[in-house]
């Protein structure tokens, strides 16, 4: 047993123990703990928008380059602190009309593009996956589980004749789908788990190298 002299170190430690503390119960080194990683985090988020977006994208060029343009955005920003000033909460409404109607139109073509549009293609568009016996039979499971899928999400006709069992089949895809991403939800937060026990017993109190 070699434990490491590094002060930041055993900070980090003594941070672990208290967000594993949880597992017995609620306590106040959790709450401790969390706290410090939320202002934390709150702290950091707001120095890197403030570096990264807010002074080189409003402040110099409004500012230090005389472009009045950027006014415009400035008053929407200043409206989201209308939510604080009693008779003028109404103003806030103007930025975030903006803000979800400009991401929709630039986040659903995107995501159109992106999720359907390649998701189809990659479906379909594979000749060479049908030329070979093994990935000729994952390729058909594809085919028919996307289809079968796209079946389940189209409500605009009666589940009747060979619509229901299709549409059967998808929930039995949509499940596996469901299950997959839930097992490498699992996986990742093992590999956490496991990183800070290497940390504690490795680097913190040197037993395993």
């Amino acid at each position: 047993m070699n434990p490491s002299p590094d002060p930041w170190v055993w900070i980090a430690a003594f941070l672990t123990l208290c967000i594993f503390s949880f597992l017995y119960r609620e306590n106040i080194l959790y709450r401790f703990a969390e706290h410090l990683f939320v202002g934390v985090s709150a702290g950091y988020l707001v120095a890197l928008t403030w570096h990264n977006q807010i002074r080189p994208n409003l402040i110099i060029p409004l500012f230090f380059e005389g472009n009045l343009l950027y006014i415009i955005p400035l008053a929407f920003a200043l409206c989201y602190f209308a939510r604080f000033i009693p008779g003028f909460g109404y103003l806030i409404r103007l930025p975030i009309s903006f803000l979800l109607g400009w991401g929709s139109g630039v986040a659903i073509p995107a995501v159109f593009q992106r999720d359907i549009m390649r998701q189809t293609q990659g479906t379909l568009l594979m000749p060479d996956a049908f030329a070979k016996w093994d990935s000729g039979l994952w390729a058909v499971v594809i085919l028919v589980g996307v289809v079968s899928t796209l079946v389940y999400f189209f409500f605009s006709r009666e589940r009747k004749g060979l619509v229901k069992p299709a549409a059967n089949l998808g929930i039995i895809f949509i499940m596996l789908g469901f299950g997959a991403s839930f097992g490498y939800t699992v996986m990742a937060r093992i590999s956490l788990l496991i990183g800070r026990l290497q940390f504690l017993l490795g680097e913190w109190l040197g037993i395993i190298r």
